[in-house]
């Protein structure tokens, strides 16, 4: 009796439970709708429509190929190839005043003229104030009455978990709204852009979504929807956007120059691994890069910094990988001065560096040894059966753009003699050049013959 008693009360309870939660729920019903929210928000998010001319080799690739599959389709075997497409993306107003527009980079390059179409139907000629390709990031203006901007929210304060929209125009849809969370944050080694530090989204992002906003739950843009993993080109659910700090960084250059003009450290940055860490006798396996090359003649030596420093912070931001390093320095303009915080030994230590131009670092090195600049060299030592005891310098690499590349120097030739002077190591080699000053005539056993190459001074 005791314990059928005990079961009706609990029933009970639990009834009355149930009841009173019904009670409050259709009294106070929950607003889970995003509506009000976005009525703020939409108006700022705009189509652009550019027309592209083609000129990137891929460009034109592409569109044989889509000529190849149209043809093998069923379609007209006359097509030709367009000197121009249609690009279509989107873009966010962050300035309504002066009618400022971010978009990506990728939207808008080599574009011939460019319409913008607001969100009341309104249609505005673009102009291009700046652009930067390594970011993929664009800023354009429009000259229009009556624009609504969206606020820029701090993207550092993101969390895995945290809701997110992404507005744009997939597919040419104007005003589409999808959902989702953040799914993953600090994406880099993607190979999409040159500095990535990419917030992931399982919010479906498709073609023409790009430069569109991806806003938090305040309606605060946290970044530029920019890519998406998609075997078939439509979503799966894998979608990048470039965070709102590093793209408000770039849009303040190129409001203020019209470019981007990064400044060099001149170091190579290895993330920590737990490996690293037992070596260099570090505790702290999630912060910091590892400095592993120095150059020479560059602000990281001048400074002071060695192989071996562990780079803590640069600038007061914390650094947790190789790509923070990457990417903090990138959006730095010349003859920035920063300081980098350093452990060294387990100690402490602040360096204060000028960032400098990289350009001119390049002209100074070439300046030094212009027959030899963008040539990876190395000794070499073999016995050949083509020419027997074989001692000279061999070519690793050739930057196409050098002197050397232009006067036909190959990697895998193998240098013997420079202005009828036997060469047996590098050293010999660059002396010879140095004291050179017009031609470098060079003796190169290219595999089983050999032959004369003369480098230019300006060539």
């Amino acid at each position: 009796m005791k314990q059928r008693a005990y079961r009706t009360i609990s029933m009970f309870i639990f009834a009355f439970i149930l009841g009173f939660t019904h009670l409050s729920f259709a009294s106070n019903p929950i607003d889970t709708s995003i509506a009000p929210m976005l009525q703020t928000v939409l108006p700022a998010v705009v189509n652009i429509k550019a027309q592209i001319k083609v000129t990137d080799f891929r460009t034109i690739q592409e569109l044989m190929k889509r000529k190849r599959e149209s043809q093998e389709e069923g379609g007209p075997s006359n097509q030709t190839i367009p000197n121009t497409f249609l690009s279509v993306g989107s873009g966010v107003i962050i300035d309504a005043k002066n009618g400022y527009i971010l978009t990506n980079a990728h939207v808008i390059n080599d574009a011939q003229t460019i319409t913008v179409t607001l969100g009341d139907g309104r249609h505005f000629t673009g102009k291009i104030i700046g652009l930067d390709s390594p970011s993929d990031i664009a800023l354009l203006q429009i000259k229009a009455k009556n624009l609504t901007a969206i606020t820029i929210g701090d993207s550092n304060n993101l969390k895995v978990g945290d809701f997110v929209a992404a507005i744009g125009n997939p597919f040419g849809l104007s005003q589409t709204v999808t959902s989702g969370i953040i799914s993953a944050l600090g994406r880099t080694t993607l190979g999409i852009e040159n500095y990535e530090n990419f917030i992931q989204t399982d919010a479906p992002i498709n073609p023409g979504n790009s430069g569109g906003a991806l806003i938090d739950a305040k309606g605060q843009l946290v970044g530029i929807n920019t890519a998406i993993l998609a075997p078939d080109k439509g979503s799966i659910g894998i979608g990048f956007a470039i965070p709102a700090n590093m793209a408000k960084s770039i849009m303040r250059q190129l409001i203020a120059y019209g470019n981007v003009h990064r400044g060099i450290l001149g170091i190579g940055a290895q993330s920590i691994t737990p490996e690293l860490a037992s070596a260099f006798n570090i505790e702290d396996t999630t912060h910091g890069a590892v400095v592993s090359q120095v150059w020479d003649d560059s602000p990281a030596k001048l400074a002071g910094i060695q192989v071996g420093d562990i780079i803590a912070s640069v600038d007061g931001s914390p650094i947790k990988n190789a790509s923070d390093v990457v990417n903090t320095i990138g959006f730095l303009r010349v003859d920035s001065k920063i300081n980098i915080e350093i452990l060294r030994d387990k100690k402490p230590i602040t360096v204060t560096v000028t960032l400098t131009d990289p350009k001119k670092r390049k002209q100074i090195i070439e300046h030094m040894n212009p027959f030899l600049y963008g040539v990876g060299l190395k000794d070499f030592n073999v016995l050949s059966p083509a020419h027997g005891n074989v001692q000279g310098v061999l070519v690793v690499t050739v930057e196409e753009d050098s002197k050397a590349w232009q006067s036909d120097l190959r990697p895998g030739d193998v240098i013997t003699s420079a202005n009828k002077q036997k060469v047996t190591n590098v050293n010999e080699l660059t002396a010879i050049a140095t004291k050179t000053d017009k031609i470098l005539l060079l003796n190169v056993l290219r595999g089983p013959s050999a032959v004369f190459l003369v480098i230019n001074k300006d060539n």
